[in-house]
């Protein structure tokens, strides 16, 4: 019998003028971006605490913590291969990721297809894979009023024969 598990993952930043956006490792144009002691990539980060929770290897803080000054300002996609070789190395491969981004501008539907890519790269897997998603919250909130946005993901692994 293969030991299949799932892993959820949640992440919010709040947004500012001025900043750099990037999502699902992805640079996307816009007036502001995300308020993070990495590059707070949200999408990322989420994908992340999915992977290490389907793994039971605890969470993002616990591996790559904002107090710690070797993480000030790193590349996301840099912790996302690092999750990877933690959960290859607890004796499990990614199967695939479902992921849903939440904010209300920019529109990101032209950029889907280079996240979904560069994610798949990162964690090794098929591009086909890994599903984004993006919504708005219907100027609900505080993602509808642009003042931050959020991640949601969810991941299967499998243990490795």
């Amino acid at each position: 019998m293969t030991d299949f598990r799932i892993g959820h993952g949640y992440d919010v930043h709040a947004l500012a003028p001025g900043l750099t956006l990037r999502l699902g490792g992805v640079t996307i144009e816009h007036d502001k971006g995300c308020v993070a002691h990495s590059d707070g990539d949200v999408l990322i980060h989420a994908l992340c605490d999915a992977l290490l929770g389907a793994a039971a290897l605890g969470d993002i803080g616990l591996h790559f913590p904002d107090t710690s000054a070797e993480f000030g300002g790193i590349d996301s996609r840099i912790l996302l291969r690092r999750t990877v070789e933690l959960v290859r190395a607890a004796g499990y491969e990614v199967g695939n990721a479902d992921c849903t981004l939440c904010l209300q501008r920019p529109k990101v539907r032209a950029h889907i297809d280079s996240m979904r890519r560069t994610l798949a790269s990162d964690m090794g897997i098929a591009p086909e894979a890994v599903s984004i998603k993006a919504t708005t919250t219907e100027r609900l909130g505080f993602v509808g009023r642009e003042e931050g946005v959020e991640a949601h993901a969810v991941v299967l692994v499998r243990r490795r024969a």
